[in-house]
């Protein structure tokens, strides 16, 4: 197998245009891999009509061994000193807990709240790594529905508890204006505000998770992919070179990206932690 057919095989089903196959003519010149590598379906109806994509069934899989792992781990004897999957789950459930939902919600309402910090940590995080996993390399939130999915969840959880701390929706929504504006200034501040809370907060929070992963992945297959195209047709040492320099320096960046999956979980679970704590307070 050619490294171009590792590379699509393993880099999400890559078809690049312009690389020739193994045995291909000469003077085809290579195209840049685009957002064409996120949307291709594992299976698809003849129509169209419906499709069973990579990032759902990649979803799927991380949801089942997140699962797993936490069932099979409390269902054992936890012990005083803890087995190696013992400590990997008291960690992160401690890193969530005291680091992230009791140090910014704090108080006694940071505890209803952890199962579902919990849940978006664990789920972004896993999913996010995965798009350096060999064989898989494909990460979940560089689709865009699955940040606005999430991002929904966080927000309506904001909204019904705020509403619910507010005593009423009317309440909640007069909180918006901050108390001492000027009668003529009160609309505007209104509009602002509620275009903050209700659009640009949730806007922003889900474009960040999926233009950081969306811009790492592709980032990585430039390198991986172009560097196999100079190693195959470059035509002199110097391009050949820049083909092993550019494998050499995706490693490196395979490495930096694992730094910014694991930033780019934590920010939205720190985000939503904000966010939930603004709702359960007395003032927005």
């Amino acid at each position: 197998m050619s490294l171009h057919a590792m590379a699509a095989n393993v880099l999400g089903g890559l078809t690049v245009a312009g690389i020739p196959a193994e045995g291909g003519g000469e003077g085809e010149t290579f195209q840049a891999p685009g957002t064409e590598v996120f949307y291709w379906p594992v299976i698809a109806g003849q129509d169209s009509s419906w499709a069973i994509t990579r990032p759902a069934v990649v979803l799927l899989i991380s949801v089942g061994l997140i699962g797993w792992f936490f069932i099979r781990m409390s269902g054992r004897r936890l012990a005083v000193v803890p087995s190696k999957g013992q400590f990997v789950g008291e960690i992160a459930y401690d890193f969530v807990r005291n680091t992230i939902a009791k140090d910014i919600i704090g108080g006694k309402d940071f505890i209803r709240f952890v199962p579902l910090l919990m849940t978006l940590f664990t789920v972004i995080l896993v999913n996010n790594v995965f798009g350096i996993v060999p064989f898989v390399q494909y990460p979940t939130m560089s689709r865009i529905g699955f940040p606005i999915v999430l991002t929904l969840i966080v927000y309506l959880t904001y909204h019904a508890v705020g509403i619910k701390t507010k005593h009423g929706i009317g309440t909640y929504l007069a909180g918006l204006i901050p108390p001492g504006l000027p009668g003529w200034l009160k609309p505007i501040m209104f509009v602002l505000e509620f275009l903050t809370y209700f659009v640009i907060r949730p806007l922003t929070l889900a474009l960040r998770l999926f233009g950081n992963m969306l811009a790492g992945h592709l980032m990585l297959l430039v390198f991986i992919v172009g560097g196999e195209y100079l190693l195959l047709h470059g035509d002199n040492i110097g391009l050949k070179g820049a083909g092993v320099l550019s494998f050499a320096f995706s490693i490196v960046m395979t490495f930096f990206e694992l730094l910014v999956e694991f930033l780019q979980a934590f920010i939205f679970t720190l985000l939503s932690a904000l966010y939930l704590s603004d709702a359960v307070s007395e003032h927005h």
